[in-house]
């Protein structure tokens, strides 16, 4: 199945096999053939294609495809793209059958569908301009896709540039400009004459002495169980340098607790306390509108677990790793395994370049290959608390945070209208297929 794009009609076999080897077991077909996916969700998505090209003419797919094989009066490019049209394939998701998440398209619904039927010359003549009016607005869309992959690679470059302290000035840098020094530094004789009358105001924070006040507090409102024990640093033995005034932290660190959320799937009700899963956060934020409810009794157990406030960090842990939200609600809600919880150490730094540190951390590693799972890639608890983190002075997150926000709201913005474009590509791609299986369609 994954051989074949969606609606594009490309495909591109796994490779060649002994037709004993796969004689049973597997759907046959021929060049010539159109196939097509009968299962959910791969059927919705528009799985289907001409077959063409094939090794001796003939192969071999999953049995999740069915194989239509157009008789003479039928033009197989004709035929592609009848059943790649949405009014289709939303009807066939209605006449589907079996259990939920194995729904397929029943082979007697498939076999009674009526199809319009012009003259072949004309089918060839509707397909010539299909394709015509598609190739052009293909080529909007690769444009369009490129300004996606552009502005998801600024975004990257902006949080690289803030998480290693070149996309601000420092605290550190200001100083040596005539601003403030580091908290211990003296002001004297030498400092005014070399003409650095700043040196008088009040000295900033470095990031390892507001490390030292975050463990301090952590420290002074232990409240799990047994003795304290620090949280280990992290070894910086392999990391990278550091801007001045900037110090390596863990997310352990950082934080008094690091969880996730349940590890079963509670009883749902249609109305209730808000149950937060992977899809709910998007775009760094919570989304309550088309979230699943459990109800009061269970969040109550649930909470003692998590126990959400202002200020705490979520990150999706499985499934789609790496999205991020800050909570700033005073909403109640739950979570699933697959989202976890971090909570700073209260009001001591900024949880926004917390999170933004993550997104970097995040954006700079290689999850197929640096995150643990064969066939589901997780970002095991242990793993996240250990994460190294840069910690600038708080002054500099402050910064920080807002010249990001002010960057990537821009991006934002033109993300929004290269999407609504996006959707109305596919809506006119939609058109041109209604209107050329009613006859209206300009040839």
């Amino acid at each position: 199945m994954k051989c074949v794009e969606e609606e594009s009609g490309r495909f591109e076999p796994l490779g060649d096999r002994k037709v004993a080897e796969v004689r049973k077991g597997y759907t046959p077909f021929r060049d010539g053939d159109v196939i097509f996916a009968k299962v959910t969700p791969c059927m919705e998505n528009g799985k289907a294609a001409v077959m063409k090209g094939l090794t001796n003419g003939i192969g071999f797919g999953s049995t999740e495809f069915f194989a239509l094989r157009p008789a003479d009066r039928l033009d197989a490019n004709y035929l592609f793209h009848f059943i790649l049209q949405s009014s289709f394939r939303q009807q066939a998701a209605r006449n589907m059958t079996g259990a939920v998440g194995l729904r397929r398209v029943p082979k007697s619904y498939l076999e009674q569908q009526p199809i319009p039927l012009p003259p072949l010359p004309e089918q060839r003549r509707i397909v010539t301009e299909i394709e015509k009016q598609f190739t052009r607005l293909e080529a909007g869309v690769a444009a369009l896709r490129r300004v996606q992959a552009n502005l998801k690679r600024y975004r990257a470059a902006v949080l690289k540039a803030a998480c290693e302290g070149r996309l601000v000035p420092t605290e550190a840098e200001l100083a040596r400009v005539g601003r403030v020094p580091p908290r211990g530094v003296r002001p004297n004789a030498k400092n005014a004459a070399s003409g650095d009358s700043a040196y008088n105001a009040t000295p900033y924070e470095t990031g390892e002495q507001l490390l030292q006040r975050v463990l301090a507090e952590r420290r002074k409102n232990w409240t799990g169980r047994g003795k304290y024990k620090e949280p280990a640093a992290p070894d910086t033995a392999k990391l990278g340098p550091l801007p001045e005034g900037w110090t390596w932290v863990t997310v352990e660190q950082l934080s008094t607790r690091v969880v996730d959320g349940t590890h079963h799937t509670p009883d749902y009700v249609p109305d209730g306390v808000a149950f937060i899963s992977v899809k709910d956060i998007r775009g760094g934020m919570i989304h309550f509108d088309d979230c699943k409810f459990i109800s009061p009794e269970a969040h109550a157990e649930l909470s003692k677990r998590c126990d959400m406030e202002r200020g705490d960090v979520l990150i999706t842990k499985s499934g789609t790793i790496g999205r991020m939200a800050v909570v700033n609600t005073d909403r109640e809600f739950s979570l699933f395994v697959s989202v976890a919880l971090i909570k700073p150490v209260c009001g001591i730094f900024d949880s926004r370049f917390l999170k933004l540190s993550l997104e970097g951390y995040i954006g700079s590693i290689n999850i197929s290959q640096d995150v643990k799972g064969a066939l589901l890639k997780n970002l095991h608890l242990e793993d996240l608390r250990v994460v190294p983190l840069r910690l600038p002075p708080l002054t500099d997150q402050t910064r920080t945070v807002a010249e990001v926000e002010r960057r990537l709201s821009v991006v934002e913005e033109l993300e929004a209208v290269v999407s609504a474009d996006l959707q109305r590509a596919t809506r006119l791609r939609q058109s041109i297929l209604q209107k050329a299986f009613t006859g209206e369609l300009n040839t």
